[in-house]
């Protein structure tokens, strides 16, 4: 999936949320407010789980998830500071995003 100007299909917007990492990155940019606003910028530390091992998290954070969530254009991801911020086309998965978010207590905890 490129960043071009190219709709995502439904199965790549799926295959994108189908890991919770990602998942909570995503739904934590939807909690957001709008994309000129400051506060926005996300740090990595903040996706940990209790559960994840912190040096396997991150070094799957950066070698798989935000690179896969920045090559699609979901996220903008700054290497240097290690924040993120909502990409060029967040607005594609965003209503999924919103529905995972609107029915978290309805779907499983992961």
């Amino acid at each position: 999936m490129s960043t071009d100007r190219q709709r995502s299909s439904l199965d790549d917007l799926f295959r994108i949320l189908s890991r919770p990492v990602r998942r909570r990155i995503l739904t934590a940019l939807a909690r957001t407010n709008s994309r000129d606003e400051e506060d926005e910028e996300l740090s990595l530390e903040e996706f940990a789980t209790e559960d994840d091992r912190p040096g396997a998290f991150l070094t799957s954070l950066h070698h798989v998830h935000l690179p896969r969530l920045a090559e699609a254009g979901f996220i903008e991801w700054d290497r240097e500071t290690g924040t993120i911020t909502r990409g060029p086309r967040y607005d594609e998965i965003a209503p999924l995003v919103e529905l995972v978010i609107a029915h978290e207590h309805e779907l499983p905890a992961d």
